[in-house]
């Protein structure tokens, strides 16, 4: 599934080409994404002006003067800026057809992702209300993970991906922040000091920023908006990499099931 760096990546690539422009029609071929896709969106957003390109969280929220969009890519989803007469593929579910002859489609094979709408503050939307903080954001506090980690018995794993505490942080990056700083993902999470927690939030941080600027991490589908792979999967030290010598000890990488997800460490550098 896209993770933050994915998304994040995918907004600054289509940016350019929406900002200012002019919807001339939004072309819907399948309605059924993971909701609905509002059968009002084409007619309400229909001559509307895009003012910015914004991220919350894994939405995408395009902001017009009639509304926002609120575009999620769910697990196999992307967005790509093609020549509006440019055929569609099979699963080409959406144009945002502009006034400059270009469309942003929206590919989707497995239709996990979502189209909405909202004429209100998207802040407020069910969606996006009860967020937590954003991890590359100055709301993103070592001490209040901390203080709301002490009475958790849950992993501290389980705790990054937890949206109600952190936003973004998924499956690859809560692995690689977890190795950065040397914490074991199956830790429970009242038993990270505080001063390993800060060290785990500075490691967050620095794995997203790292993964933005060399586009995300392609494994399977994602590719960016110009139709290029994310080189980030190049740099990964644990993920997906069971087995492997670790790239800092030279230790296999072993591999568990952890709430229906693979968690990755290294035995000798995490503890």
């Amino acid at each position: 599934m896209p993770e933050l760096p994915e998304v994040e990546t995918t907004r600054r690539g289509i940016e350019p080409w929406l900002v200012g422009r002019r919807i001339e029609r939004l072309v819907v071929r399948e309605w059924r994404l993971r909701w609905r896709v509002p059968r009002s969106l084409p007619r309400r957003v229909a001559g509307a002006i895009i003012r910015t390109v914004g991220r919350r969280a894994k939405y995408l929220l395009l902001a017009t003067d009639a509304g926002t969009l609120i575009w999620h890519l769910g697990m196999s989803g992307s967005l790509r800026i093609l020549d509006a007469a440019a055929p569609a593929l099979v699963h080409d579910h959406v144009d945002l057809v502009l006034d400059s002859g270009r469309c942003l489609r929206f590919n989707d094979p497995r239709r996990f992702g979502s189209l909405l709408y909202t004429a209100d503050d998207p802040a407020r939307h069910r969606l996006l209300a009860g967020l937590a903080p954003e991890p590359l954001s100055d709301t993103f506090d070592a001490t209040a993970l901390w203080r709301r980690a002490r009475a958790r018995r849950a992993s501290i794993k389980s705790l990054l991906m937890d949206s109600r505490l952190v936003v973004g942080v998924g499956n690859i990056y809560a692995s690689e922040a977890l190795f950065r700083a040397g914490i074991r993902p199956g830790t429970a999470a009242g038993r990270v000091s505080r001063a390993r927690m800060a060290a785990l939030v500075a490691a967050i941080r620095a794995v997203l920023e790292e993964a933005i600027t060399v586009g995300g991490t392609t494994l399977r589908d994602y590719v960016n908006p110009s139709g290029m792979p994310g080189y980030f999967a190049q740099r990964l030290f644990v993920y997906e990499r069971a087995g492997k010598p670790c790239r800092r000890c030279g230790t296999p990488i072993r591999q568990y099931t952890q709430g229906s997800r693979s968690t990755y460490w290294c035995p000798r550098c995490q503890r």
